[in-house]
């Protein structure tokens, strides 16, 4: 049910929390998970409470404020933040709660994975959603969501029940198949565009402990295994989630030392079920591929498996990352990949290659506005280093390497959540396809004026 408009004095309504540009925690508040995105925003504004956020839409649209929402502040091109404005940081809402019962999850939109994960595992359920415990569980949500368990289970949004939404006139209204449909339908994959959503209703599934883990294959295996992981995939088990990557050994534990700083290949899997059945499914990998350099596949709980990459992740590195989605890898694809992947500029730096199959390809292209359900992989190229001075060399690898195999791409859009601010109005577009005219309308419907603008913009 619609809830009415809250208004009141918002500066005094949150005046012990305000963080403005005099606050001695302003610095930290206003870092962002990309180092090589900064941002001077006039206010940050920490919301407990569903409350607060409708005060703060409320006095943004009124002051006519730019307006920026953060979540799990995760955003690679930094959206979670704006120059001026006020950004909304509802990084204090981290609730979770769960219903064994139906396997239902509410979650909150300050949770990260990581916090969802670590409710759900408890109960032996999980999710679908992303692969590195410290997203931000909306923010992916509202791109589409893709990690282990999508074969099986579909993107993130084919398991969203519902979502709580304040509008930008400051209702809070409950988006669903029966209430406000066509508000459900966009923010199934149209981003932050439509509202600031503030509780999510998902549908989970069991997941206990799974056989996962990383296989490593030396770089010159590259374009072998990439062909054969392009034919392996869609005849494997739907319980097996398994990506491509292109990538660097850390010089780091728990890796082996011999191979530390080595450029190499990589399949990172998660067979979800018994670990006798996940070492049959991967058979295939171990009989048919070159010898690894390091198998590191073993049975975990999930939940584990969700952190396995998380402390070499940390926030504040330098990102610069650039994503396709991609109707065919084709030979002279791999050829592309082969040759610039082994030219990483850093030991962070990474290409992978995501499937889009399974239970993905059995949603209508129209169900939802995530528009690529007919391509059959996601990929994201992305530039990664500690070091501020290496952002240029981390920029140029990107888009060279991307520039190299787009023009076999002839989607011609990406994820959202791959992509830069750079990017255009054009890549937005074809992004979602056919289905951006009917977001446009929606767009219409509840942010005319565009409050909502500081992401991939869908103009109204």
């Amino acid at each position: 049910m619609d809830k009415p408009v809250t208004s009141y004095d918002f500066p005094a309504r949150l005046l012990a929390s305000l963080i403005d540009q005099n606050h001695p925690a302003y610095e930290e508040a206003r870092g962002l998970y990309n180092a090589m995105i900064d941002k001077r925003p006039r206010w940050i504004v920490p919301c407990a409470e569903v409350a607060d956020v409708v005060a703060a839409v409320n006095h943004a649209r009124e002051k006519h404020l730019l307006l920026a929402i953060r979540g799990g502040g995760h955003n690679g091109p930094g959206f979670g933040s704006c120059d001026g404005g006020m950004v909304i940081d509802m990084s204090p809402m981290k609730r979770v709660d769960i219903d064994p019962r139906t396997r239902t999850v509410r979650v909150e939109a300050g949770c990260t994975q990581g916090d969802v994960d670590r409710a759900t595992s408890a109960h032996g359920l999980a999710v679908p959603a992303g692969l590195v415990s410290t997203t931000g569980i909306a923010g992916l949500t509202l791109g589409g969501g893709t990690g282990h368990l999508t074969r099986k289970h579909g993107l993130t949004i084919d398991n969203l029940l519902a979502a709580e939404v304040v509008l930008a006139d400051g209702s809070v209204v409950t988006a669903s198949e029966d209430e406000h449909p066509e508000l459900f339908w966009a923010l199934r994959g149209g981003g932050g565009n439509f509202g600031v959503v503030t509780r999510f209703t998902f549908q989970a599934h069991p997941a206990k402990d799974v056989y996962a883990g990383p296989i490593f294959f030396d770089i010159e295996h590259a374009a072998e295994i990439m062909r054969w992981y392009r034919d392996f995939l869609p005849g494997a088990p739907r319980e097996l989630g398994m990506f491509f990557g292109i990538k660097t050994v850390p010089s780091c534990d728990p890796f082996p030392r011999e191979i530390w700083g080595r450029r190499i290949c990589a399949l990172i899997s998660c067979y979800n079920g018994a670990e006798e059945d996940g070492i049959r499914a991967m058979q295939p990998v171990r009989d048919a591929l070159p010898k690894p350099l390091m198998d590191g596949m073993m049975q975990m709980p999930f939940v584990d498996q969700q952190a396995l990459f998380d402390p070499l992740l940390p926030k504040g590195l330098q990102w610069y990352w650039k994503g396709d989605y991609v109707d065919e890898l084709s030979d002279a694809a791999i050829a592309a990949h082969a040759e610039h992947g082994s030219k990483t500029p850093s030991e962070l730096s990474l290409m992978h290659l995501y499937p889009i199959d399974g239970a993905v390809q059995e949603v209508a292209p129209d169900a939802t506005a995530w528009g690529a359900r007919r391509a059959r992989w996601s990929m994201v190229i992305a530039g990664i280093d500690p070091d501020p001075t290496k952002a240029p060399e981390l920029r140029r690898w990107a888009s060279e390497y991307w520039a190299a195999v787009h023009k076999h791409n002839p989607h011609g859009g990406a994820y959202i959540n791959f992509m830069m601010d750079d990017e255009g109005e054009a890549r937005v577009r074809a992004a979602y396809g056919a289905n951006y005219e009917r977001l446009v309308a929606v767009k219409r419907k509840y942010d005319p004026a565009n409050l909502f603008r500081v992401n991939h913009n869908i103009r109204p």
